[in-house]
């Protein structure tokens, strides 16, 4: 009987390579497509068409409500991890000084048996310890301190009794933080932008997509034109006409509304929180098997 191809043999206790590449072992690449992009009419967290659409000074767009409600949502929080902290020192300022009492106790009682004169209870030459464990003036009594350790003792091998190690609560940062770019952001530098609808076109009366334009040179925005936008005024246009009459003239060029070159904003563009843009529209993982499972389990890519 002629012997089986070694892509067919699959009685052995370990995956074969070709096993391996048919459960999709190895690095995956996938180029994102359209639908993996952002619209840049789109807000940052709802992912829709924007609604009285709102600025950072790094250029990335929000609804106003959205914006808002992130933003209180961040407030509480940030009360909620300060009353937290606020509770934890009181709770450990309250631990120091009972331990410094109990202390100045133990101390105080041990003097008081010192000075008293107490007897031991064991009568043997070689001084053994008594059965509570102790010898001379402590085997007339367990202090209150003995006894508090001896009921609090920790046990690793009983479940009731094993230590725990307390959760730490870190002093929590007092200020809001622009929900994309991780950056520090403030109600009041957020500026409204106003985009230029186009016109022009015959649309259907039922359609609901608008097409925004550049009003200094009319071209159609879509997110393969770089934009920026006036933190000044709020209009938006496409970088070329801004690096070229914006900052020679330094003047809107729709309101004539004196601005400075730090007020152009460019306003980022296709990037979500699950896809990239620009450089970065190839998505790699890397899948392994399980041990034993014959499943693919994913991890991400190492970076190189």
């Amino acid at each position: 009987m002629p012997q089986r191809h070694s892509k067919n043999n699959n009685d052995l206790a370990f995956f074969t390579y070709d096993e391996k590449r048919k459960l999709g072992y190895g690095t995956q690449k996938e180029r994102l497509g359209r639908d993996s992009i952002k619209p840049f009419d789109a807000c940052c967290l709802c992912l829709k068409p924007f609604i009285d659409p709102l600025c950072c000074q790094k250029g990335h767009v929000f609804c106003k409500e959205c914006i808002l409600e992130c933003l209180l949502a961040q407030k509480k929080d940030i009360q909620r991890k300060i009353a937290a902290h606020d509770a934890q020192e009181k709770h450990e300022k309250e631990e120091e000084e009972e331990r410094l009492m109990l202390q100045k106790a133990r101390e105080l009682d041990a003097f008081d048996q010192q000075n008293h004169g107490a007897v031991p209870q064991y009568t043997d030459k070689n001084h053994s310890q008594d059965k509570n464990g102790f010898h001379g003036a402590n085997s007339v009594k367990v202090t209150s301190y003995e006894e508090e350790a001896l009921r609090t003792m920790k046990a690793f091998w009983l479940p009731s009794a094993t230590p725990e190690a307390p959760l730490k609560v870190e002093a929590p940062s007092t200020g809001t933080v622009c929900p994309e770019g991780k950056e520090k952001l403030k109600l009041k530098t957020l500026f409204p932008i106003c985009f230029v609808e186009d016109t022009s076109e015959k649309k259907k009366p039922n359609s609901l997509d608008k097409t925004y334009i550049c009003p200094s040179c009319k071209v159609t925005l879509t997110n393969t034109v770089s934009l920026a936008a006036l933190s000044s005024c709020g209009h938006v246009f496409c970088k070329k006409c801004a690096e070229k009459f914006i900052v020679v003239d330094k003047v809107c060029l729709v309101c004539d509304k004196p601005c400075k070159e730090r007020n152009l904003v460019k306003l980022e563009k296709g990037g979500t929180g699950f896809a990239g843009h620009g450089d970065h529209l190839q998505a790699t993982e890397f899948k392994h098997l399980g041990s034993g499972s014959g499943l693919g389990l994913v991890r991400p890519a190492m970076k190189t």
